[in-house]
This record gives structure tokens, sequence and C-alpha cells, in this order.
């Protein structure tokens, strides 16, 4: 049953997503719910996994090109000795191979040699598109799914614990790393294969599941929803925030860029962006310095202001 009268809230709901429904799916019950009519996501979860969904709600759905980009650290399980069409557990078989011969240690290595940037393949059950259709469409309608490959960048991979043919592992990632496709490649690699069972998302910078609701929360949140969500002002912890006077306000609202010496508290540099608040500390705009006509100037990437 839906909340009536629930008013359409702006910024960011840090979702701790449970396993089974899809990312689409955990927004549609808020939608329906909680009438937030005009909701988003910054980074999917497949279905089997959990933890930490991005939700963005109202004016918040501007910041999913700046939020959805960054860097990603998940917790993960993969089993040896199987290989399966979506590299997880929840894929039909394809291959299985003994693993019982396998150095503990040429496991461990494998892992922590994650690190860098590479070349991955991404699964062929995917929402990864080709010629407009997902992957996973292909493959559900029998068709041949085309090889795509994407670079991605490993930060930083640990092993937490290994009782073969069990391997549990951290990595932080770039922003669409498939770690389905890092457990695969590794059997690939070690000969017998390797499917991904179980997936937490930790973090999706810069939110962590400390920060993190259940679903089961938020649906029952009713008209308090705004008590878990993060406003517009919050919702880019890791950026710097300008206040501006209303001469400058204006100024933003028709356009104009603003020379970053005006901000001498903040000495900016080519490339760096902040929140722009208005004098009432409303949110104003999303910048970026660049040079214009020779000046280093704060440049708007995205208004924010209501009119």
């Amino acid at each position: 049953m839906s909340v009536p009268g629930l008013k359409q809230l702006d910024g960011v709901l840090v979702l701790h997503k449970p396993g089974g429904p899809t990312s689409a799916d955990c927004l549609n019950q808020i939608k329906r719910r909680l009438g937030q009519k005009k909701i988003g996501h910054a980074g999917t979860l497949d279905p089997m996994a959990t933890g930490v969904l991005v939700v963005l709600l109202g004016q918040g759905t501007k910041l999913a090109g700046y939020l959805s980009d960054d860097r990603k650290t998940y917790r993960g399980r993969l089993i040896l000795g199987q290989a399966t069409d979506s590299y997880d557990v929840q894929g039909k078989v394809l291959s299985e191979a003994p693993w019982e011969h396998l150095d503990p240690e040429a496991v461990r290595s494998e892992v922590l040699g994650w690190k860098g940037t590479m070349s991955q393949e991404v699964p062929p059950v995917s929402a990864a598109k080709h010629q407009g259709k997902p992957l996973y469409a292909l493959h559900r309608a029998g068709k041949e799914v085309p090889v795509k490959v994407k670079d991605v960048t490993i930060f930083d991979s640990q092993l937490l614990s290994m009782e073969l043919p069990s391997v549990h592992f951290r990595v932080t990632c770039s922003a669409g790393t498939y770690i389905r496709s890092l457990a695969h490649s590794l059997g690939m690699r070690l000969g017998c294969g390797a499917v991904l069972s179980e997936l937490e998302r930790e973090a999706s910078h810069p939110f962590t599941l400390a920060q993190a609701h259940s679903l089961e929360t938020v649906l029952e949140s009713g008209d308090q929803l705004h008590e878990l969500v993060l406003p517009m002002t919050n919702a880019l912890p890791h950026w710097p925030k300008l206040v501006l006077d209303p001469e400058q306000t204006a100024l933003v609202q028709n356009g104009a860029w603003l020379p970053t010496s005006l901000f001498p508290d903040y000495p900016a540099q080519e490339g760096d962006r902040a929140l722009m608040l208005s004098a009432d500390r409303a949110p104003l705009a999303l910048m970026e310095a660049g040079m214009r006509t020779g000046v280093l100037s704060w440049v708007i990437l995205r208004g924010l202001w209501q009119a």
C-alpha cells in the first residue's frame, strides 16, 4: 500500500540492496510505496549481489553521471572447479574440472595479481548492450552473443580467506568492473574454472555500508522517508562547496563563468570541481574549473537551481 500525499524528495538515499531483486525492482518498490516518481541510481547491482546501491531522488537524478563513475569496493567469494554461462553460481553449468591439485599459493598469487589496468571480457549474461539490445536478451533468445571487452582498473585486491575450493576476497575497482569476470578469468588461468558465489558492494564512493538503510526500513519509513535521505547539499560530500552572493548567483543562473580568483579561500586548479550554493545555501550548480578566454574560471557542468 502506498503512502498518500508523500511529496517528491530531492537527494541521495543509500540503500543496502538485498539479494534476489534487481536494482530496478528495488527502485520500483520505492516509487510505488513512497510516491517517488522521479528516481534513479548511480550504478546497478546484479540480482544476486547485495550492498550499497546509491538511489537518486528528484533533483538528485542530475548527479548520476558524477556519482556512478567513482570507484567501488566489493567483498566476494568464488568457487573453483566449475564454469557457467553467467560466470556465477546462478548460471547454466558449462564445464566442471578438478581443483584438488592446485597449490594454494598459486591461487593467492592470482587474486593479488588482479591489481592494475586490464582488458576484461563482459559476461554474456549481462545488461551490456549490442546494437541496442542487452546481451542477456540475446542469450535468452538463443542468439549468438558477441564478445565484448572493456578496460577496467583494480586499485587494490586482498585475499581475506581461502578454504579451497572457496576463495574469499575484497577488491576496489573502477566503475563498471564485472567481478564475475574476475572470477571467470581466474578460473580460466588456473585451468579448472571458477564462478562467483557471493558478492557484496561495501562502498560506492563516497558512500559506504555504514550509511546504508535496508530496503525494509526504507519501505516502512512512510512520511519519515526524508530522515533517511541525504539532501542535495550533502549529496556530493567529497566535492568542495562554495557559497555565492546574490549577484554571483544571478550570474550563474544566466550561464556566466565566474573567475576562480573570486574565491581566494579555495585556490582551484584546472579540472577541479565544486558544488555552488546560493547565499541561502540552496544547491545552485555543479561547476568545473577551466580556462575561458585565458582566465581560469568556474564553468557550469549542471544547473541545480529550481525555477
